[in-house]
């Protein structure tokens, strides 16, 4: 037992001035200095640590009938996660400058006492402290309260001891300000753990149960992807994926396979946490446009300080590695401490291996997840921005500008999180790394803080260069994107006037354009590659010619941890041309959807109606053009904020534009649109439409693919199936944006009558028509004009009371209208079931997956890719091998490692 107290103690008494044994006086329980009230300290930050794991693992074992409400971090949270992290940093910072100061004066690890009491207390206290005070919402509320109690009680017990003892002696002593601060820390954990959180009693599973379900009761959506309801270590160890991969390993993975993402992750969740961000930035300064790069901090800062943290772990446990190295050489040299040294010092390599290892997944994990949501934000920003964008904005930004912001831009500036904290951690890893060198090599460390600084004052110009560089190819892409886009939708044209060899000609010399540029940044970068990579050599050659000049002794001991931490070094250098390029390309990128976003927008025009609907009503909405008829649908369906006033509406509604919109696929997947097939509702669907003759002259019938923007079906035809769509999923509220004006008369004549009057006869629609011929059959028409109802009335009412209505219906007949027309009468028109006497019969084509516009995409199976991947790999081992280029194939191989293994070469010991 006294053997256990010197190696902990240094001796076996717990005071310098007592001959006493640790062991056998139980007073030195209330003496701060002495070892047995350190021990107490490091085993009760033991057991605050299990109860916080025990805690963790609480989340997912237990279900906790209050669920926290989140209501915004509080300014108690953010005070108490500030002032607890800072305790900890304090402590751990304090261990390790006590174990620098032990190993320099003494050249061993013990005594342990103070550096390792100093180490544990400040390495839980940041993580208990961060944890309570930023994401207690997750843990069941009397852990947390019982967590948060202990741990002020004994911060309480050992702050009053230390001051009791500090007033008998009369001194001020570091102990005594540690508990101190500790205290407060424990105090604000304790507030936050009463009045930082709100709770409520809720369900979890009512917040997720979606409002719109299927006819039986029953949704039919995707589970929730597992690593919303992941706990700590579940979260950590990626054990959230195992159902996913073990699935992958049954079968080839396929869409309905993938959970769906957590609402927090959506693009929608994003996109309106960024607006409500930028509306409060602007409540806060009118008069100032809101930064768009404070607003994605102001959304995502919890999880960048979260990461911050996990990088700040990765970096503190790799430095400690030419510490431990030089242990284990002092070991192998007979210069042990105590017997089980090499034991203490692998275990302590095993440990910081694996804590440097799971903070540096969830460091890139969680800083790549950023990434995502910052690039979706910023696609559905730019997407919502060109619905809007003025005459002139248009003008200045063309198609192929706009997609190269989306494609280009948002995916860059969604790659820069990831190396964010690279800026602060290469610096902070590269600042660690010259303490230790300095303690290696002593004055020597001059020469190689010299060779870096210089390093890092050669890339200044190039970096500048490459910004410039960087801006222009980004100004050469926007060129050749917009000739390319321009020449495919205008194909036709070139086609018919046969220009397809003078554009081939523009869009190549602007290719050459483009890759001039590139090649520049690529050139520019590989002298910034060149530069960094050689550094290491360089700061070797430095520092062991200084040593030979100074006269320092190179030892096993010091050389090794020079070795070693070169390496620490040569990450750092490594990525700083990757840094500088990263953050340069995302400035380019940011200033150009900046740019984009800042455009002027088209004016709004205010629509001021009030009218009531009854179910089953049918509305006509007439008008001149620009009346504000398209905008009272879009203000109906939640497309134009509303400023005064509310919309209210009870049922489900299909929506039917005035331009109609196809997605690509088969026209049968058009009209379903992932609904379920109903072959009764669907045959009277098409017959309804008017789309019987249509699919008997197409090739595969209604199974015929659909291409891009349906550039294989006439405007008539995209407009009946976008009609079919909207009649077959059988909707309660019809809002018909002018569906006739892409047919011919004979087939509107059709289609009001069968689809109208007939197939919507129990629904409520409000249809926006030119087309006046159609009123007297509509309960209520609504003359519309300068964004106001002027009158609503039955027809025959309004022809006799209003002259602008008047004015309207002899002007449409003076154009001429329908020359043949069937009299429309107001009575309701019932169609009884013999009056349709087509019908549409499925074919069964022969071989119609082949020739079709659009192909499946082949997936190989592992057995097949096996050979795949076997074939090249032989090609490539036999024409590099087996030729006579090998020697320089194996010329141009060796370098990497020869620059990186260099130095190590040259100094291990034959």
């Amino acid at each position: 037992m006294e053997d256990l107290w010197t190696v902990f103690c240094g001796a076996s008494n717990c005071l310098d001035n007592t001959n006493i044994p640790c062991g056998v006086s139980l007073i030195f329980v209330t003496r701060p200095s002495s070892c047995v009230h350190q021990v107490l300290i490091i085993c009760f930050d033991i057991l605050i640590f299990i109860m916080f794991l025990f805690t963790l693992f609480s989340k997912t074992v237990f279900k906790s009938k209050h669920v926290p409400a989140f209501r915004g971090i509080s300014s108690l949270r953010i005070i108490s996660a500030i002032y607890n992290g800072f305790i900890g940093l304090i402590n751990l910072s304090l261990g390790i400058w006590i174990l620098e100061e032990q190993l320099r004066k003494t050249q061993a690890l013990l005594p342990l006492n103070w550096w390792i009491m100093f180490m544990i207390h400040g390495l839980i206290w940041l993580l208990v402290g961060l944890s309570l005070s930023l994401m207690g919402q997750h843990f069941p509320r009397v852990l947390l309260r019982t967590l948060s109690i202990l741990a002020f009680l004994f911060a309480g017990i050992t702050c009053g001891l230390s001051l009791y003892l500090d007033i008998l002696e009369k001194e001020m002593s570091i102990e005594i300000i540690s508990d101190i601060l500790c205290l407060i820390g424990s105090g604000l954990m304790l507030l936050c753990a009463y009045k930082g959180y709100k709770y409520e009693d809720s369900n979890e599973n009512d917040i997720r149960t979606p409002l719109v379900v299927a006819a039986n009761g029953s949704s039919e959506t995707r589970p929730v992807t597992p690593f919303a309801k992941a706990g700590f270590w579940s979260k950590m160890s990626f054990r959230w994926l195992t159902p996913l991969l073990k699935k992958g390993r049954e079968k080839t993975l396929d869409d309905e396979d993938l959970p769906e993402l957590h609402e927090d992750d959506k693009a929608q969740s994003c996109f309106l946490l960024f607006t409500e961000k930028s509306n409060r930035q602007k409540q806060i300064n009118p008069s100032a446009q809101p930064s768009i790069l404070k607003t994605i901090l102001l959304c995502h800062w919890k999880d960048i300080f979260i990461s911050g943290f996990f990088a700040l772990l990765k970096t503190t446990t790799l430095s400690l590695g030419p510490l431990l190295l030089n242990g284990f050489i002092k070991v192998a040299e007979g210069k042990a401490s105590f017997e089980y040294e090499g034991y203490l010092l692998a275990a302590l390599l095993f440990l910081t291996k694996i804590i440097e290892s799971l903070s540096q997944r969830q460091w890139y994990f969680r800083m790549r997840l950023i990434g995502l949501k910052v690039r979706s934000l910023l696609t559905a920003a730019v997407y919502r921005k060109q619905l809007r964008l003025s005459n002139s904005a248009k003008l200045m930004h063309s198609n192929g500008e706009i997609m190269n912001y989306v494609t280009v831009d948002a995916y860059r500036i969604g790659e820069f999180p990831y190396w964010f904290h690279q800026t602060w951690t290469t610096i902070l890893q590269l600042s660690l790394a010259l303490i230790i060198l300095v303690r290696a090599v002593g004055l020597a460390t001059i020469a190689s803080m010299v060779v870096i600084i210089l390093t890092v004052l050669c890339n200044a110009p190039l970096a500048k260069l490459q910004h410039k560089l960087q801006s222009k190819l980004m100004v050469a892409q926007d060129k050749r994107l917009k000739a390319i886009s321009e020449a495919l939708v205008n194909m036709k044209v070139l086609k018919l006037y046969a220009w397809e060899t003078h554009f081939k000609h523009v869009i190549q010399n602007l290719r050459q354009i483009e890759e001039k540029w590139l090649s520049s940044v690529q050139l520019c970068k590989a002298y910034n590659v060149f530069l960094f990579w050689s550094s290491p050599i360089l700061i070797s050659t430095a520092t062991f010619g200084a040593c030979y000049f100074l006269g320092i002794p190179l030892s096993a001991s010091n050389v090794f941890t020079f070795v070693a931490t070169l390496r620490l070094v040569q990450d750092p250098i490594r990525l700083i041309p990757d840094v500088i390029g990263v953050v340069i390309q995302a400035k380019v990128s940011f200033a150009r959807v900046v740019n984009f976003l800042g455009a002027p927008e088209m004016e709004t025009a205010n629509v001021r109606v009030k009218s009531n609907v009854k179910p089953g009503e049918k509305i006509a909405i007439c008008g001149e053009v620009g009346s504000g008829k398209s905008t009272l649908l879009a203000a109906i369906i939640g497309e134009v904020p509303i400023t005064q006033g509310t919309v209210q509406v009870y049922q489900t509604i299909a929506y039917v534009s005035q331009s109609a919109w196809i997605q690509t696929g088969s026209i049968r997947e058009n009209i379903l649109f992932g609904s379920a097939l109903n072959n009764k509702r669907y045959q009277d669907t098409i017959e309804r439409c008017s789309l019987v003759k249509d699919f008997e002259m197409l090739p595969y019938g209604d199974l015929t693919e659909i291409g891009e923007r349906g550039v294989n079906l006439s405007g008539g035809q995209k407009q009946r199936v976008q009609l079919a769509r909207a009649l077959y999923q059988n909707a309660d509220i019809y809002l018909l944006d002018d569906p006739f004006s892409a047919v011919d008369a004979h087939t509107a004549k059709s289609l009001f009558n069968e689809y109208v009057m007939g197939a919507l006869s129990g629904k409520t629609v409000l249809l926006v028509t030119h087309q006046v011929d159609f009123l007297s059959a509509f309960d209520t028409v609504l003359l519309m004009s300068d964004g106001e109802i002027l009158r609503a009335a039955p027809y025959s009412q309004l022809l006799s009371s209003s002259q602008e209505f008047k004015d309207l219906v002899n002007a449409h007949k003076q154009t001429g209208g329908f020359e043949t027309l069937l009299e429309v009468s107001s009575k309701r028109y019932a169609p009884s079931s013999g009056e349709i006497h087509k019908s549409y019969a499925e074919k069964k084509l022969k071989n119609s997956g082949h020739n079709q516009l659009i192909k499946q995409e082949e997936r190989e199976v592992p057995e097949a890719m096996t050979e795949t991947y076997r074939f090249p790999s032989r090609l490539h081992y036999e024409a590099t091998f087996g030729s006579r280029w090998r020697l320089l194939y194996i010329v141009t191989k060796c370098p990497k490692p020869t620059v990186m293994n260099g130095p190590s070469m040259r100094l291990n010991p034959r």
